[in-house]
């Protein structure tokens, strides 16, 4: 058995209770899901500015009512300092999701994203040590590596931030690493790289490209492609995401206060990508297998090339990822075909 089929044996013989901020979001919900079936006890907090009370209700149906017994959400916002005491209390582990999301809408709104992503983080430090909680894991992104032209991308080597969201991310790190200096409270933090799975939003104006892809195919109507296709990403399923948060937060202390890149560790091209999508999606609607694609002007504060060395998670936390980008879109395709 690996580390982290041992882990889950762990916790389902010894339960432990949580918080998942964003809980009602994309990552978050799926935190949650995957929590409920070890037969944790979770706390969960949203504001639904990105989340979905559909989500819940969909976590709901799938875990079954003995297990969604053990679950308590309250709707409240990440900045306001008194909602973040009240959620960390009684509380082991920290699984802090929550933030403002998407390039293009930081560029738009800066400062939204600004109260979001920094202000409500330090909110959450401040409570989660405050209510000395045994593990403190958040949401990092690989914005943070900016215009560094390294591949594959090393948690210690980065760039000039490209965006304010990345801007956003990379303060969360500084102020982890701050806390753990002046406090002793070591955070975790999780540089994610395009997560992608069941429950990602692909209506909003800042969806990501695989949902809106998935979407657009399924519907007959146009998929974009920003650039000339070439563009790519390390693009990682959301299974694997939930694998890192619950290894994560259980690392030991020597390993705490750290950053590590969640991926796959595989670079896949935007012209690729369209192919697979279209592929998973010919399989249910025969049309879409003849769709071609329509490019467009480079989307301001992207980076070209995205590719993770994930060597740091694996030998410190044990972290195996088991699925690859053609695998993830498989069991994300049946969802959004169920679903759209």
């Amino acid at each position: 058995m690996n580390a982290y089929s041992v882990l889950c044996d762990t916790l389902q013989k010894k339960p432990s209770r949580w918080l998942v901020t964003g809980a009602a979001g994309f990552i978050g919900s799926n935190l949650l899901e995957h929590l409920l079936r070890l037969r944790q006890t979770v706390t969960g907090i949203d504001n639904f500015l990105t989340g979905y009370q559909k989500n819940l209700d969909m976590v709901r149906d799938l875990v079954g009512p003995d297990a969604w017994g053990r679950f308590t959400f309250i709707e409240g916002d990440i900045r306001d300092m008194d909602t973040c005491h009240a959620v960390c209390a009684n509380v082991d582990h920290v699984l802090h999701e929550a933030a403002l999301g998407s390039v293009p809408r930081s560029i738009d709104d800066p400062i939204l994203s600004n109260s979001c992503n920094i202000t409500g983080f330090i909110n959450m430090l401040v409570a989660a040590r405050d209510a000395r909680v045994k593990s403190f894991v958040y949401a990092a992104s690989s914005s943070t590596y900016g215009d560094s032209p390294e591949l594959p991308k090393m948690e210690d080597v980065i760039g000039r931030p490209l965006s304010p969201y990345a801007v956003t991310k990379y303060v969360d790190e500084l102020y982890a690493d701050v806390f753990a200096r002046c406090y002793g409270f070591a955070g975790t933090g999780l540089r994610y790289f395009n997560v992608f799975g069941q429950r990602q939003d692909s209506y909003s104006t800042y969806a990501a490209v695989i949902p809106q892809w998935f979407a657009s195919l399924l519907k007959q109507e146009p998929v974009y492609v920003n650039g000339d296709g070439e563009t790519s990403r390390d693009f990682c399923y959301i299974g694997n995401v939930v694998q890192a948060n619950l290894l994560a937060s259980f690392a030991g202390e020597e390993n705490r206060n750290k950053i590590y890149n969640v991926a796959f560790g595989q670079r896949t091209t935007l012209n690729e990508l369209f192919d697979l999508i279209r592929e998973e999606v010919a399989c249910h609607l025969p049309e879409a297998g003849t769709a071609v694609a329509e490019y467009r002007d480079f989307r301001a504060g992207d980076v070209r090339h995205s590719l993770a060395d994930i060597s740091r998670a694996k030998i410190l936390l044990g972290y195996e990822p088991r699925y690859d980008v053609r695998e993830g879109l498989r069991l994300a395709g049946d969802w959004y075909v169920a679903n759209l």
